[in-house]
């Protein structure tokens, strides 16, 4: 499965703990990430993780049309709910092309589990066959 994995600033510890704790799932899977939220969960892991521009450069939007392409297979997106962003409509947007190509997608580190589990017990797998 390709994994993207991007947290907003205020959220970027909960992504590195997040991925800590579930690095024996992710490290089978390919990941990418935006340029910051990569190279931290990177140097916190060891997960190898292809990374893009940051968000703030076009990160975001390299990895909405690798979306588009149907070339990701699930979203983890820490969002700060509270604190507006000037790229929020790059969010949006992302979110959108989630819903359109049938993506799995967490902004949450709730769902970010039902997801991961789910992955784990193969749950996903139906992905591989739309490929």
């Amino acid at each position: 499965m390709n994994i993207a994995l991007i947290a907003h600033d205020e959220k970027k510890e909960l992504m590195i703990q997040f991925c800590i704790a579930y690095c024996g799932i992710l490290s089978r899977n390919n990941l990418c990430a935006t340029r910051t939220t990569g190279k931290i969960i990177a140097e916190s892991t060891g997960l190898q993780i292809t990374g893009f521009l940051a968000g703030s450069q076009g990160g975001d939007q390299q990895i909405a049309a690798r979306i588009a392409c149907n070339e990701i297979d699930m979203l983890l997106f820490f969002r700060d709910p509270l604190n507006p962003k000037p790229n929020e409509p790059n969010d949006m947007n992302l979110l959108r092309l989630c819903d359109m190509h049938n993506i799995p997608v967490a902004t949450n580190i709730a769902t970010a589990e039902v997801l991961i589990h789910g992955l784990e017990r193969g749950d996903l797998d139906w992905r591989n066959i739309i490929k």
